[in-house]
């Protein structure tokens, strides 16, 4: 059995969606909720790179933002050396715990922005690190907005997680992604800007699956006091699967290296999708797109790799 969380409120709509197991059999809890609109914590955003005007540069709000000196071409060909004094100096005074770190060409090479990340954990032990490369996003403003909202969103992320769990102690939680999918709680503490719209999502897959149902295809548990809308949200959020994407800028000079690039992401998406949730077994890849990128040199490509799988 599969309960569907929909969260709008002090009170949790529940519903209850059998999956072919036993009612005594094991129960999972899926949640859809939407971040919009909650409490967001100060981040202390550091951008790796050079020199811009101020209406290019980082925007923490509430929080701080620097610039340091490195970075990376799209090609991986160095910038600048890291300034790891600066980051040193800026991590140990903005006084935050919530980092994030944004390199330029961090999609292709990531080496910049895991350095910092380890000068970070050294000077706050009890930092918060969001890495803008884990969003795959080949702008730079783009993922460093990515990054940022993710950490802001983190401590209350948090929150939610630890709410859930005191409604429903001891059931595993699974959290509704923006898209598609499912991740686990951990999942969802670390990267809840995957989760930012999990309720809007999980609404839409439920009307589109009741619009096709005859029969009641699930059971009110609680409705705390819910409209329609909301206990639709809960059931659609019970129908998804664990899901995680890689999204990657690679090199490859010719056929073969190409393929070694896809079967790396490949693997990163099975080990993420395991992350999400998914029991190790039954991940697989569900999608592989690769795309040429025109502003490189021949030989750069744009690869987004989906896997999902089973909750175990």
């Amino acid at each position: 059995m599969i309960l569907g969380v929909a969260l709008d409120g002090p009170s949790p709509a529940v519903v209850a969606v059998g999956d072919g197991t036993p009612p005594s059999g094991a129960v999972r809890a899926c949640v859809a909720v939407d971040l919009d609109g909650m409490p967001r914590a100060p981040v202390a955003a550091i951008r790796v790179g050079g020199p811009c005007p101020p209406v290019l540069r980082p925007v923490a709000d509430p929080g701080v933002a620097t610039i340091v000196r490195g970075g990376h071409s799209l090609t991986g060909r160095p910038l600048a050396p890291l300034d790891t004094d600066a980051v040193r100096e800026f991590a140990a005074g903005c006084g935050l715990i919530d980092f994030a770190v944004t390199a330029t060409g961090s999609p292709m090479l990531a080496d910049h922005e895991l350095a910092v990340a380890a000068i970070i954990a050294a000077e706050v032990p009890a930092a918060r690190i969001t890495l803008s490369y884990e969003f795959g996003r080949p702008g730079l403003r783009e993922r460093e907005a990515h990054a940022i909202r993710n950490a802001a969103l983190g401590p209350e992320a948090g929150r939610v997680a630890d709410r859930v769990a005191r409604e429903l102690p001891g059931v595993p939680l699974f959290f509704a992604r923006s898209g598609s999918g499912l991740v686990s709680a951990h999942y969802f503490r670390r990267y809840p800007r995957a989760c930012d719209r999990g309720g809007t999502t999980s609404l839409r897959r439920g009307r589109a699956a009741l619009a096709t149902a005859d029969p009641a295809p699930f059971e009110v548990i609680e409705s705390g006091g819910a409209g329609d809308d909301l206990l639709v949200a809960a059931y659609g959020a019970a129908l998804a699967r664990p899901e995680a994407q890689v999204e990657r800028i690679v090199q490859a000079r010719g056929r073969a290296e190409l393929d070694r690039a896809l079967q790396d992401a490949r693997d990163e998406a099975l080990t993420r999708v395991v992350s999400a949730g998914a029991a190790p077994g039954f991940a697989r890849i569900a999608e592989t797109i690769v795309n040429p990128l025109s502003y490189l040199p021949d030989g750069f490509y744009r690869v987004r790799v989906t896997a999902e799988g089973a909750t175990p």
